[in-house]
């Protein structure tokens, strides 16, 4: 049998490592774009971008932009993070001769042609219980003077999941297990699925990006491949909270997963060629009959071949 070797450490940092002070003279020239993608999220968004910009573009120049993505909301979202002081633009509208897709990743793809950030860091709107102290925290290990850092993950305390540093369920029951089959030079990762990183804009756009949930773990994945794993940070964050999906809207989530996974690791049938794929639930309320649900698990071609 073969031994066990374990993963190679993620260098680590926490967020009160740099001051705002250091970080904005560490900026120099470089622009900065917070992006928030989101879906009928107007209850929560307009907090993020009010606090954020207060924070860290009135108060402290550190960011240059907030850009809202909307993606296909029902609701006031739109709205909400225009009076609360974001640039908003519609998923759908961006580069409309490219198409549009449904996903959460595609709004971050998107995101490429409206932004002008050397450094992108994204939040999630749903946010409850976090500080704008994210956003700098992210930064950090990609403002250090000749840093290979090129991608930076947060991870941080989940009250009411368990305590401490536990995952999720689709972290845990689906993220980590591929990790350790597939990927274990990302082991040292806390929360690889987190929704709160930042990246260079020039990596960003030489990635494919599933349009759906898979897009962090395909990011560190490929980021991993193309410049080693010396190329990823983490940053402790501290504390967050957010709305907890059902356990069948998850089971969507795992699929796309899975999907990105397996394509990156080479299995026939998963990825790019495919667009959607069948998946059978069962549920009481159907009477014990199954419910059929496509999930989208196509992916999106490095931007860069269109910018």
């Amino acid at each position: 049998m073969a031994a066990v070797h374990p993963a190679p450490a993620v260098r680590t940092a926490h967020w009160d490592d740099w001051t705002l002070d250091d970080l904005r003279a560490l900026k120099g020239t470089q622009r900065v774009s917070l992006v928030v993608p989101a879906r009928n999220e107007a209850a929560t968004v307009g907090s993020v971008v009010g606090r954020v910009r207060e924070a860290l573009v009135e108060t402290v120049d550190l960011l240059d932009e907030i850009v809202v993505i909307d993606s296909d909301s029902t609701d006031a979202t739109y709205a909400v993070a225009e009076e609360a002081g974001a640039r908003v633009h519609r998923a759908s509208e961006i580069r409309s001769e490219l198409g549009a897709r449904p996903g959460k990743g595609e709004a971050m793809w998107k995101s490429l042609f409206v932004t002008t950030g050397d450094l992108v860091v994204f939040m999630d709107a749903d946010l409850l219980d976090w500080d704008t102290h994210f956003v700098p925290g992210l930064l950090g290990p990609l403002l250090e003077p000749d840093s290979p850092v090129a991608l930076v993950k947060g991870f941080y305390e989940r009250p009411g999941v368990g305590g401490g540093l536990e995952g999720g369920r689709v972290t845990e029951l689906v993220a980590r297990p591929l990790i350790a089959l597939l990927f274990p030079e990302l082991a040292g990762l806390v929360q690889p699925l987190a929704g709160e990183w930042a990246i260079r804009r020039s990596l960003f756009a030489r990635l494919a990006v599933p349009t759906g949930y898979a897009v962090e773990l395909a990011a560190l994945v490929d980021t991993a491949r193309l410049l080693g794993p010396a190329a990823l940070a983490q940053v402790d964050l501290g504390v967050r909270a957010h709305r907890h999906q059902a356990l069948r809207d998850l089971g969507g989530m795992a699929t796309q997963i899975l999907a990105a996974a397996l394509a990156r690791a080479g299995a026939v049938g998963a990825g790019v060629e495919a667009a959607e794929v069948l998946l059978r639930q069962f549920g009481a309320e159907a009477g014990g009959r199954p419910l059929d649900r496509a999930v989208p698990i196509d992916e999106r071609p490095p931007a860069e071949e269109y910018l």
